[in-house]
């Protein structure tokens, strides 16, 4: 049976394999908080650079906690949650800070508040127990499944929020914090104010957000991630960070970014929402790759691939060509706006084959609104097509609408309309490319905490108390009356504009 030592140990490996570790002594102190496990924590660019910010701050400093990849022994040896840098408890920090980046991490902030030994519900903690805020990606479009739970939500990019949190948190007393910041914009305090979908926006002296830490142990094995943009210019109607949040996309010139990237750093990966639409992305590319490091770069769009922008990634260790569809045919891709075709997706492959790549991996999601069986056996033609230029790996995700897009609001297809399209898909496909499809039950779970309000939250800690299965959750929603509710579905943008199908306040479909 594994003891508290074992678990102490297992954290003191993980850290004696870091680069670039941050420990600082400072009268306010943050436990850094990320309800997955630490190798997907380290791998989000966002946590590394609130890591960093928070250092930053004279009075302030942060210790990092993580989902524990075993939680049953935490609580089989009761042993609280620690941080990695002192084995401090979790509890005994003034303030502890989830980034959260999806709806299906909640649970994660369930067990790390319960190893914790802090109450999950806000109502039920009191001057005694440490402040606690969320931010990071979900908050950019629903946050409100966790308003029940944390006393502060930090809205949109938190660069600078951090700072002005930091400031009042460390002067003030509980209650007083939470009046004054219900009225700063950026920050929602649930029952005393604040703008509700707000998305705060990072001036542009924070660009860009960089890793402080290189791990082995993570997603993206000891890569240093940098940002070389922000934001997108594109206004594909299922994405929330389209161009109509916060202003499009924030280029950095590649000189700057060359100049933050450490000499130890090997391997490097370029972050962002349209990393391929910089401007410079060639340049950048070829730059990092002739000083001799591994390069790695997310969100690449067939529409902007080169063949000399491919044969810098080979040339930087690339094996694979990543490129995302995002409608099963064009007739979908043009409904959402997705700005590529067919041709521009053949060419990519034919780059990678000259490159000398392996395979290509592209990325589709079923489910969308007005799609139809033919839409799905187009995809697989054109799949066996790509085949036979380069070996293909297909990952096919279920449509979820979001807030703040075009498609908030839009129904879910249904569990088994989803199931059907991805069989007729193996089918399709089988003996001509890998297919992996993500689960249509959890993507159903995620549309509900995605597109419903506080007690979705509730729901979630219901279903997690009673083990965290589909049926819990089914169960939860279904008793805590759930339902999929139009909050702000922001315009199409275009002169003839799609008119996308919505749930008008009815009940959901518990299928």
């Amino acid at each position: 049976m594994e003891g508290r030592y074992s678990l102490v140990e297992r954290v003191a490996a993980l850290l004696a394999d870091e680069q670039g570790t941050l420990r600082k002594e400072a009268p306010y102190r943050v436990a850094l908080c990320y309800p997955s496990p630490y190798h997907v924590g380290m791998s989000s660019l966002g946590y590394q650079a609130m890591y960093r910010e928070i250092h930053e701050h004279p009075g302030a400093t942060a210790e990092r906690a993580f989902l524990p990849d075993d939680v049953e022994a935490y609580r089989r040896t009761r042993t609280p949650l620690f941080t990695f840098e002192s084995k401090a408890p979790v509890s005994s920090f003034h303030m502890l800070a989830f980034s959260v980046a999806y709806e299906l991490e909640m649970t994660g902030l369930f067990s790390m508040l319960e190893l914790s030994g802090i109450p999950l519900l806000k109502e039920e903690r009191d001057e005694r127990h440490p402040l606690v805020v969320a931010g990071g990606p979900l908050t950019f479009s629903n946050p409100d499944p966790l308003e029940p739970f944390v006393d502060v939500l930090v809205q949109g990019e938190a660069d600078d929020l951090i700072h002005v949190l930091l400031e009042a948190a460390a002067s003030m007393e509980k209650d007083a914090l939470l009046a004054h910041l219900a009225g700063v914009p950026g920050f929602r305090v649930a029952g005393r104010g604040g703008k509700r979908y707000h998305v705060a926006k990072a001036t542009d002296s924070r660009l860009p957000a960089r890793s402080a830490i290189i791990t082995p142990h993570t997603e993206l094995r000891s890569m240093f991630l940098i940002e070389p943009e922000r934001g997108c210019s594109r206004g594909c109607h299922y994405c929330v960070m389209r161009r109509t949040t916060n202003g499009g996309m924030r280029t950095v010139p590649p000189e700057r970014v060359l100049s933050l990237i450490p000499e130890h750093a090997k391997r490097v990966g370029l972050v962002g929402a349209a990393v391929t639409d910089h401007p410079r992305i060639v340049e950048l590319l070829r730059t990092l790759v002739d000083s001799g490091r591994e390069v790695g770069v997310s969100s690449l769009r067939a529409d902007r691939l080169t063949q000399e922008l491919v044969d810098q990634l080979r040339r930087g260790g690339a094996t694979n060509l990543t490129v995302a569809a995002d409608g099963a045919s064009q007739r979908m891709r043009d409904l959402v706006d997705r700005k590529h075709s067919e041709e521009q997706i053949i060419r990519a492959a034919h780059f990678a084959k000259t490159a000398g790549m392996r395979q290509l991996k592209v990325y589709n999601v079923v489910g969308l609104p007005l799609e139809e069986d033919a839409d799905v056996d187009e995809l697989a033609r054109f799949i066996t097509e790509l085949s036979k230029i380069l070996p293909v790996a297909l990952g096919v995700a279920p449509f979820v609408a979001k807030r703040n897009t075009p498609l908030d609001g839009a129904p879910f297809a249904g569990i088994r309309e989803v199931e059907g399209r991805l069989e007729r898909l193996r089918k399709g496909l089988k003996g001509r490319a890998e297919v992996r499809p993500t689960s249509a039950r959890w993507a159903w779970v995620e549309y509900m905490l995605a597109q419903c309000g506080p007690e979705a939250g509730l729901a979630a800690m219901d279903a997690w108390k009673a083990g965290g299965s589909f049926a819990a959750f089914k169960r939860a929603f279904q008793e805590r009356d759930c339902q999929p509710f139009i909050a702000r579905r922001v315009e199409d943008g275009r002169r003839r504009p799609t008119e996308w199908p919505r749930v008008e306040n009815v009940a959901p479909p518990y299928v």
